[in-house]
Formats: C-alpha cells, structure tokens, sequence
C-alpha cells in the first residue's frame, strides 16, 4: 500500500508489530525543491499498516523557495503484519 499522508490511528499504533514515531521542531525550514516521498507496505503487511503525519505552520504541499517558521511535525509509522491463516502455516516442515 502506497502513503497517502493516512496517520495511524491511536489503536492502530497501540496495536501495531512495528511502529516507528519521531517528532521534528524547527525555528526555520525552506525547501529549495518540493521533496517526493512515499512509504511502501510490502510482504506481510495488514492493510491497517498506515503512515502519516501532523503538521504545524507547514503546509501539504510545500513550496519551493518559502520559508516556514516555528514548524513541528509529528511522524508515525505503524505497520501490521498479516497473521497466517493457521497456526502451522508459516513454518517450513523439515
């Protein structure tokens, strides 16, 4: 599943097999070109897997060549993984 900027929800974090949360502050912030990016669920991910963010005093999108001030962004990543559909299913007989 490709981001669309869904942040997890609070069960969905509580919940989640992996879950990555970093906050960022900055008094200034200018981009010079508009950055691309994506978060891409592959393999085993449940479709609650989600990413996304909380914005303060920065808009989506950005803009080249504008600076922003007093930024915050609060980031999460929550990936669930899928669960098999039996207990013997994911393990290889020997």
């Amino acid at each position: 599943m490709a981001n669309d900027d869904r942040r997890p929800s609070e069960k969905v974090r509580r919940t989640a097999d992996i879950l990555f949360m970093a906050r960022v502050k900055a008094a200034e912030m200018r981009f010079e070109v508009v950055p691309e990016n994506a978060v891409v669920f592959t393999g085993d991910a449940d479709e609650e897997s989600a990413s996304g963010s909380d914005r303060t005093n920065l808009p989506r999108p950005v803009r080249e060549n504008v600076t922003y001030r007093d930024v915050q962004i609060d980031y999460a990543i929550a990936a669930k993984l899928q669960q098999p559909d039996s207990p013997g299913d994911d393990l290889q007989s020997g």
